[in-house]
């Protein structure tokens, strides 16, 4: 299992992800689960990934081989359909979206006959967001099937993976005009109440924050189970949490 989350505010953008894989109780690994591309002072793009690791691995594969090649949106065309035009030259995110989902339905399209053999599910979630120069920030939700769902003002966090436990405090508070800091500080307490709830969410954490026509991150780290800051903030958290129940009547 697994649990990233984006988060779009006005200032800008936030991603959080796990690196937990479980395959049984005593098959449990890390894996990356982020990943990310810029053109600094162009655009900068974020994905994470849920699901079947072996689809969301091939996915990857395929972005960065499109990446690698340069491939125009014509040279795609004519070599394909698994060929994928490069991330990095999409007109726009919801291109680089629509790109992703070519991926996810091309892998699972060369999968299909021997998973349903097996009674198995090649399904995988994703999570894209970034900002190219000209346009907005822009957060997307990818399903399996290829299509997608755009964060809005009204909603404007997406969460894949084991969700449930870190969603309230979103609920709560992040909105549009929710200072960039604050919407960091809600992605790791979001994630601190999924990790003491669910043990197949683990740590170490991958954090990434896209500040608005920056075009570039202002913050990409790995964040170990041993990280003095996010233990402050987790024991912090569950002491005013302590704090306000004692306080109601």
């Amino acid at each position: 299992m697994t649990y990233c989350v984006g988060l779009m505010v006005n200032q800008g953008l936030v991603f959080l992800s796990d690196t937990r894989t479980n395959a049984g109780i005593d098959n449990i690994a890390r894996f990356r689960k982020m990943f990310t591309w810029e053109v600094p002072g162009e655009r900068t793009l974020v994905l994470m990934t849920a699901g079947n690791l072996a689809t969301s691995q091939a996915v990857v594969s395929m972005l960065e081989e499109g990446i690698e090649a340069g491939t125009s949106e014509e040279a795609a065309e004519m070599l394909g359909d698994d060929a994928l035009p490069s991330l990095l030259k999409a007109p726009n995110m919801f291109r680089s979206a629509e790109i992703v989902g070519q991926a996810m339905v091309a892998v699972q399209k060369r999968f299909r006959k021997s998973l349903d053999q097996m009674n198995e599910s090649g399904g995988s979630t994703m999570i894209l967001g970034g900002q190219r120069k000209g346009g907005t920030p822009r957060l997307f939700l990818i399903y399996p099937e290829g299509n997608c769902i755009e964060a809005t003002e009204d909603t404007p966090f997406l969460q894949i993976g084991e969700h449930k436990y870190g969603k309230p405090i979103l609920d709560r508070v992040i909105a549009g005009d929710t200072p960039l800091g604050d919407a960091r500080k809600a992605a790791l307490l979001s994630m601190d109440s999924t990790l003491r709830s669910n043990l197949s969410v683990g740590m170490p954490l991958d954090l990434a924050v896209l500040p608005t026509d920056t075009y570039a991150l202002s913050e990409r780290r790995r964040i170990e189970a041993d990280d003095d800051a996010f233990h402050a903030l987790s024991e912090t958290w569950s002491a005013a949490l302590k704090d306000a129940f004692y306080g109601i009547d």
